[in-house]
């Protein structure tokens, strides 16, 4: 499952347009999460903070996990 985060995690502000927008996939191709950012200074500082610093998508599936939604 991929999914698409909007707003830049660095101004936090949403971003619109997201067809010229610039964007970062973090994942291995089937499990991964879209980045999207206002413009290409925010991008660069979230590339720079390195992969301990970023978004990532972490699974539950532990005995005591309960899906909700």
């Amino acid at each position: 499952m991929n999914t698409r985060f909007t707003m830049d995690p660095i101004s936090w502000n949403e971003v619109k347009d997201l067809d010229s927008a610039l964007c970062v996939y973090e994942g291995d191709g089937d499990n991964g999460i879209e980045i999207y950012f206002e413009n290409e200074e925010d991008r660069d500082i979230y590339l720079s903070l390195g992969k301990d610093h970023r978004i990532t998508l972490q699974g539950n599936d532990s005995e005591d996990y309960v899906a909700e939604g």
